[in-house]
């Protein structure tokens, strides 16, 4: 099976240009033999953005109904990062999308940073689902922490083989990859889920700066990894460099 891991650009607090982008993402991938597709965490308005409360919407709703309809125009599978609203609660969240459009799981990110508390409610249950293609199961960047593994761990042991994750990483604004090259902690991470378990971990990154929140000046810089039961490297996307990365998995 062919896995897109859509690195894109996310335009803060710009969900129509973001769509917009998701659905040409969602093409792109089907175009390229894909039958599922992974896309960034909150892809809508960008990781702590600071009127992510008044700008969330409901799943399903208007932004899910778009990544569902490009789901069921290129009947392909679609992980994705949204700002959901739930009455007065804001969360973290990620859908996954059948090929037919069908909204088949949700997600709401658990181990969400501290700074990001006024601005998220958090998850309180785990997300795996029996697919043709085998139990797939979503995370949301941090609950892959290291001091989180828990989580992933406790979908291994429900039989998840494809782990799915929507991520935002980000670094200061002037942070030197070549001199600092990103990555270790998830690859230390996914390097153990993927040990303990036979499944594959697929984490997938936005790009762009961030003009608000928290982390004002930071950005988010791509750098997606994709890892491979026994702790093997399948792919890691360019650093700072919008792009689909194929990978092909055994399931």
């Amino acid at each position: 099976m062919k896995i897109g891991m859509a690195q894109m650009a996310v335009r803060w607090g710009e969900p129509e240009a973001n769509l917009q982008r998701a659905v040409e993402m969602i093409g792109r991938a089907a175009a390229a033999g894909c039958g599922l597709v992974v896309l960034p965490e909150c892809m809508d308005l960008g990781w702590t953005h600071p009127e992510a409360r008044r700008m969330a919407m409901e799943i399903p709703g208007e932004r899910s109904e778009k990544l569902a309809q490009a789901a069921r125009k290129h009947w392909i599978w679609v992980v994705a990062g949204l700002t959901e609203r739930d009455g007065e609660s804001v969360y973290n969240a990620a859908v996954v999308l059948d090929d037919g459009g069908e909204l088949r799981a949700r997600h709401r990110k658990i181990n969400e940073l501290r700074i990001a508390h006024d601005v998220y409610d958090r998850g309180d249950r785990l997300t795996a689902i029996a697919t043709g293609f085998g139990r797939i199961g979503v995370t949301i960047c941090a609950d892959n922490f290291p001091e989180s593994l828990a989580l992933g761990e406790s979908l291994g042991w429900m039989g998840v083989k494809l782990l799915l994750s929507p991520c935002a990483w980000a670094v200061d604004g002037n942070h030197d990859n070549t001199a600092k090259p990103y990555g270790d902690l998830w690859l230390g991470a996914y390097k153990t889920l993927t040990e303990k378990f036979p499944m594959t971990v697929v984490g997938v990154s936005s790009l762009g700066p961030m003009k608000g929140g928290p982390w004002r000046g930071r950005k988010c810089i791509g750098n997606s990894i994709a890892m491979g039961p026994g702790g093997k490297l399948l792919a890691m996307a360019p650093y700072e460099e919008e792009c689909l990365k194929v990978i092909e998995v055994a399931l």
